[in-house]
């Protein structure tokens, strides 16, 4: 619900306000969500991602909007929605991974994000009984956005076969995500490998990281902990952390024994 003054209640997500705000503006000129989008210069399927809290919007979409219908809403409330979907810490990172040309991560417990389902994500996140749930379970899906741009970044992606045993969500929602797997495998500018759960010691027992790399500019390294990540820009620790991924590559079986490797746990779940 909307206060008297137009703004959202303290209980109502930030998300859910922007996106009904947009149907409104939308509504009242009679226009179609592919209207809408032919003249915010994006897609039907964004706009009704938006309407529906499923995607977090960028700055420029947002000044599109604006643009599209005239007003001064989205682009001044964007950085109230970026602030409730993403944590400030974490927000560059983001930014960086939009830009970057190479994503190469590895995950020891957990599918990486850029490769998670929905349902994943949202079983992942509600064990948290974090406020602002549906807020991160959309920040996620719109960082797989880069996949959509006009030459996604190659990717790279060693999981730790411990991260394909624990059913997260239950057996449908493993078993899609397992799919969605073996889908974004075949992709040629995507690798999927799986570290075999019986190499006991391994460089990534320290935890999970990502090195990004971009058109121009050193690569960056990103390590995950428990309550915030940490970007690390130091030569010597971006270089530590390409080593160690070169490493774990050796360890990891070939992208085609890997989707061998899924295709035994999706097997092995329930219809």
């Amino acid at each position: 619900m909307e206060s008297d003054n137009g703004r959202p209640e303290p209980n109502q997500s930030l998300l859910a306000f922007f996106g009904r705000h947009l149907k409104k503006q939308r509504e009242l000129r009679g226009w179609s969500q592919e209207e809408s989008a032919r003249r915010a210069f994006t897609t039907g399927a964004m706009i009704s991602y938006l309407e529906n809290a499923k995607r977090v919007p960028t700055k420029d979409l947002a000044a599109d909007l604006d643009r599209a219908f005239g007003t001064d809403f989205f682009g001044e409330f964007y950085p109230l929605v970026v602030r409730y979907a993403y944590p400030s810490w974490f927000l560059p990172y983001v930014e960086m991974e939009r830009e970057a040309t190479s994503i190469r991560s590895f995950q020891p417990q957990i599918i990486p994000a850029l490769l998670q389902t929905e349902d994943y994500a949202r079983a992942m996140l509600t064990p948290e009984r974090l406020d602002n749930l549906d807020g991160l379970v959309a920040a996620r899906m719109t960082r797989q956005d880069v996949f959509g741009r006009g030459l996604p970044p190659r990717t790279w992606f060693i999981i730790d076969e411990q991260a394909l045993r624990r059913k997260l969500g239950g057996p449908a929602v493993m078993r899609a995500q397992l799919e969605r797997l073996l889908v974004a495998g075949r992709h040629p500018r995507t690798v999927i490998q799986v570290l075999p759960e019986d190499v006991a010691a391994h460089p990534g027992l320290a935890g999970p990281f990502t090195l990004l790399s971009f058109d121009q500019g050193a690569d960056v390294l990103y390590v995950d902990a428990f309550l915030q990540g940490r970007t690390a820009l130091d030569a010597a620790e971006v270089a530590a952390g390409q080593r160690a991924y070169d490493l774990l590559n050796s360890y990891a079986l070939s992208p085609d024994a890997s989707a061998d490797r899924i295709r035994q746990h999706l097997k092995g779940l329930p219809a």
